[in-house]
Order: structure tokens, then sequence, then C-alpha cells
């Protein structure tokens, strides 16, 4: 696999994270099994490799400088991720890449169905 083709999904991560907040779940999981032909559980466990450096914070500082951070929501949802991402990898070492995968486009069309028609 060629080193650009990550540079490449994690630059177009990283922009939808400054734009959405989005990243590991919503691009990088599914760039990874799609594109570079990760297994689910590789692919996600490659994506939640990345938050071990921070990379999040030149664009976190960016939005805490014009006033869009909430430092103490940010803090307990890091907690809750800190604690919930032990869960959520020996689930995803229990399934299955294919009920992995098919559970994780299930996640996806519910959340961009409550976006297109939620109020």
């Amino acid at each position: 696999m060629h080193p650009l083709l990550f540079v490449a999904i994690g630059l177009g991560a990283g922009v939808l994270a400054g734009m959405f907040g989005i990243g590991g779940g919503i691009v990088i999981v599914p760039a990874l099994i799609l594109l570079a032909k990760f297994p689910a559980q590789t692919a996600t466990g490659t994506s939640l490799a990345i938050f071990l450096l921070p990379i999040g914070a030149l664009g976190a500082y960016t939005y805490y400088k014009a006033g869009h951070v909430r430092a103490v929501p940010a803090l307990l949802l890091a907690l809750g991720v800190f604690l919930g991402s032990p869960v959520g990898a020996r689930i995803a070492q229990s399934m299955s890449a294919l009920a992995l995968k098919r559970t994780f486009a299930v996640f996806l069309v519910a959340v961009a169905a409550r976006m297109w028609f939620g109020k």
C-alpha cells in the first residue's frame, strides 16, 4: 500500500474533522476499508491509533480562539471516549469483519437519516 494513500485519507479526515468535528469513525475507518482494503477491525484499530498524538490540537486551538470550544464538555467527552473505547474494541473483536462492517454501515445510515430528516 502506498504511503501517500494514508496521507491523503488523513488529509481528507483532517479537513472534515475541522469542518464537522468528525474523523476516525466516519471518514478514516470507511476509507481504510474501501480504499486500503483493511479488515474492519484493523481499520478501527489504526484509526484509534491516531489519537495517541495531539492531532486535533491546532484545529481545536483555532476554534478556541474564535470562542467555539467548551473545555469542560470536551474533557468529559474525552473521559467518555477513554473509558468507552476499550469496551467497543472488545465488542468489535468478538464480531466477524463482515458483521462489524454491516453494523457500521447501519450506524452511518441511521446517523445520515437523522441528520437529513431531523430538525
